[in-house]
């Protein structure tokens, strides 16, 4: 039996739910300090609302209302801590529960502060918790993401991802950490981690690692939208810049990138009618502005790679020389095995298969990836342009036999059939 679709009404009211859930998160947690109890109360406060608002109506300060439901139940859930531990807690017992936390009492608290969702997300991304966690934390606490959704979208039980949640929010607490910005010389290194994630959930929602669908564009839609959010606030900050007009740039092309199956389509057989004009137009101001006015980083880099591949009409007409070029400077300001797997095809492009082959050889002792199947999937593939059809084929079957992804599977088991033994 499958579920209606939801109306008109329930989408609007879906998308401004997903806008306002790291503001009022971060408004409570701004006036109540406990991330935890805070975060249950604004998930209540949002189910509630996407009940009633398609029926009643949205209401005039549709933030106010969160804002006004998730306190009262802060409100029960700090009464009832309160009688479990009056003994314990001189400070409430001194003075109405009632005074401290209806909200009308002190309205101030409540206002919005501009950079509540930075903080947020910086506090969801704390160096205690493992990329994983941080992840988890972030698409449930920042993005609004119901733990059901979060599990479908990694393919594990909810019960699972609610563990890891609700572990991470433990890690959280034991850590002493508050909702406040990280003090200045921890900020940058604080903001590389809050950049990985948002990047993390891109590369998840563009080829998921697994299941049956080989995009994800709910992830991928929620990480441009988050770091559009950040880029608000850090307007003048060029990774920050770089990564979402990396991500505007990457996201233009997912229409192409899939047949009516769900095949995978790779980059130099695409429709190009198919990619979004307009938001390449707009990745490509943002890049170029920030590359202009800003000090170099990776992300940077990566956009601008990304700028070159989408403003080719053909792929014939990739500017492959520049695309080395930057590989090269993106080996120097970000070196890592993925950079180098995508160095290595730039190489073989312009320099030829063995010289692509070369960089691949560096990689076989690297543990972070000598068991990934991208590696075996790009030495097929320049094995297959030097003409070694047999160990080109080989690979290929690898490939296909150590990915979890079914669309990249059946892709390489393709491409091996066509290279007859």
């Amino acid at each position: 039996m499958t579920s209606a679709r939801p109306s008109q009404s329930e989408r609007i009211v879906e998308d401004l739910l997903r806008d306002l859930a790291p503001q009022v998160l971060g408004a409570l947690v701004r006036r109540f300090r406990q991330f935890d109890a805070c975060e249950d109360a604004v998930q209540e406060a949002l189910t509630a609302a996407a009940v009633q608002w398609p029926e009643d109506g949205i209401p005039a300060n549709p933030r106010g209302w969160l804002v006004t439901v998730a306190a009262r139940r802060m409100t029960d859930h700090v009464r009832s801590e309160t009688a479990r531990r009056r003994r314990e807690d001189l400070d409430a017992a001194e003075r109405p529960v009632d005074a401290v936390l209806a909200p009308a009492a002190d309205e101030a608290w409540a206002a919005p502060a501009a950079d509540d969702t930075l903080t947020l997300l910086f506090l969801c991304c704390h160096p205690t918790l493992s990329p994983p966690s941080q992840l988890a934390l972030t698409l449930r606490a920042v993005g609004g993401l119901t733990t059901a959704e979060i599990a479908q979208a990694f393919l594990v039980p909810e019960s699972t991802m609610a563990q890891r949640i609700s572990r991470a929010k433990q890690h959280i607490k034991a850590a002493g950490a508050t909702f406040e910005m990280p003090p200045a010389d921890e900020r940058d290194e604080r903001l590389k981690v809050v950049l990985h994630v948002l990047y993390l959930m891109l590369n998840e929602g563009y080829t998921s690692t697994s299941g049956p669908d080989l995009q994800r564009a709910d992830l991928s839609d929620e990480a441009v939208r988050l770091t559009r959010a950040v880029h608000r606030l850090l307007p003048d900050d060029g990774e920050v810049a770089g990564l979402l007009a990396l991500m505007i740039l990457t996201n233009a092309r997912r229409d192409a990138r899939t047949g009516p199956a769900g095949d995978l389509i790779p980059l130099a057989e695409q429709d190009r009618s198919l990619w979004d004009r307009d938001a390449i137009a707009e990745g490509v101001d943002l890049i170029t502005h920030t590359l202009a006015t800003a000090r170099l980083g990776p992300y940077q880099v990566q956009a601008a790679i990304a700028a070159v591949h989408d403003e080719a009409a053909t792929a014939d007409e990739t500017d492959w020389l520049q695309v080395l070029a930057l590989y090269d400077v993106l080996g120097t300001v970000g070196p890592n095995p993925m950079v180098t797997l995508n160095h290595a095809v730039a190489r073989a492009m312009v320099l030829g298969p063995d010289a692509g082959l070369e960089l691949l050889a560096t990689l076989d002792d690297d543990e972070r990836v000598a068991n990934h199947h991208r590696l075996h999937a790009v030495r097929a593939h320049l094995l297959e342009m030097a003409g070694d059809t047999e160990a080109a084929r080989a690979g290929y079957l690898e490939a296909a036999r150590r990915t979890a992804s079914t669309p990249e599977q059946r892709y390489l088991e393709g491409r091996a059939s066509r290279l007859k033994p």
